[in-house]
């Protein structure tokens, strides 16, 4: 069969590459990849600036945002032929560290977890792949190829609990919440504040074209600029870019035990002038929280589902802006000006 992969540090290595039919020792429940989305990640990995080969080999299958359809499962596994699902990307360590033992392998604290079509074991971006059932999440048929947003969706999923968990620490009631960025993170966090009741603002550089109607279609706003020019102090931030400056505006501009979450990754390499003594004084005397969130365990999962089945199918298919078939993957990796999320067509529909 076929499946997409590339050589890990080594740029200009992807490539569509004839690999063996998963075994029964990869799990129980077979699955015919559908479609596998492209993100930020998978750029950087093509590119040859991350990623990780599975042990003693040198190539690795990518993909890790995955829709398939459950060609075969034993009974009992709780999924049947046919079952719409992802693939979850995280796995626990093998120790297992004290969080991966509990199911919350997204908080690994000893590093050594791997990761679907990223460290050490491989993605989704093959015809066809195994997989234990308790990794693996059904998604409403209804959605069609839409489904391959779950994995983005679960990452905001989780970034909204740790808002709400954090902010519980006291009485918390949060009604505006800042997203900054309009990417698919972006867009799917602000889905997820519409649906929670709150006043959303996005911030983003773009001024015209889709990104500014798929925010004002959702209901929320759309501005350009800063955090202070978008709105007044914000209960909740939610950080999609990695930009410092707009980490730092944000933190600057909450509203008093107001929330930031960071899911954006700085690239480093960038100085930024901030009076750190002011921000400081700032967070203690108004009880600011910033917390960082990456990745996704099995409930965010399954709360992503929740939020795009009760999302407007016409909305959520405008953030898939370009479907590319497998046998043109190049062309997924070629970003042009409008992409929100490319999707790669693996098998049939």
């Amino acid at each position: 069969m076929k499946a997409l992969t590339v050589v890990p540090g080594k740029a200009g290595s992807l490539a569509a590459r004839d690999v063996a039919e998963p075994t029964a020792g990869d799990g129980s429940v077979l699955v015919e990849t559908l479609a596998v989305g492209v993100c930020g990640t998978d750029m950087e990995i093509v590119s040859g600036l991350y990623g990780w080969a599975p042990p003693g080999r040198e190539w690795l299958t990518i993909g890790h945002e995955s829709l398939g359809r459950v060609a075969d499962a034993p009974a009992g596994s709780g999924f049947v032929a046919g079952d719409a699902v992802v693939g979850i990307v995280r796995r626990p360590d093998p120790v297992p560290c004290s969080n991966c033992a509990a199911g919350e392998w997204d908080f690994c604290r000893n590093g050594q977890y791997v990761e679907h079509g990223i460290k050490e074991r491989d993605g989704y971006c093959s015809e066809y792949y195994r997989i234990e059932p308790e990794y693996l999440v059904k998604v409403d048929p209804a959605l069609g190829t839409l489904g391959v947003l779950l994995e983005p969706a679960s990452v905001v999923a989780k970034g909204w609990e740790q808002v709400m968990r954090t902010g519980s620490r006291a009485v918390f009631e949060p009604k505006i919440a800042c997203v900054t960025g309009a990417g698919p993170i972006g867009l799917l966090a602000a889905l997820i504040g519409v649906q929670m009741g709150l006043e959303v603002h996005v911030i983003d550089q773009v001024t015209g074209g889709l990104k500014p109607k798929l925010v004002e279609d959702l209901g929320a706003h759309y501005h350009t600029g800063e955090v202070s020019q978008a709105c007044d102090h914000p209960d909740v931030v939610i950080e999609c870019t990695g930009v410092g400056s707009l980490v730092f505006d944000a933190m600057e501009h909450m509203a008093p035990g107001g929330v930031l979450c960071l899911t954006g990754v700085s690239s480093g390499g960038r100085s930024i002038d901030v009076d750190a003594g002011l921000l400081n004084r700032s967070m203690v005397l108004e009880n600011e929280v910033v917390v960082g969130s990456v990745n996704a365990n099995r409930r965010h999962y399954e709360a992503g589902a929740k939020a795009l089945a009760a999302a407007g199918r016409d909305w959520l298919s405008g953030l898939v802006t370009r479907r590319v078939p497998m046998d043109r993957f190049a062309d997924a990796f070629e970003r042009k000006p409008d992409d929100v999320k490319v999707v790669i067509e693996v098998g049939g529909a």
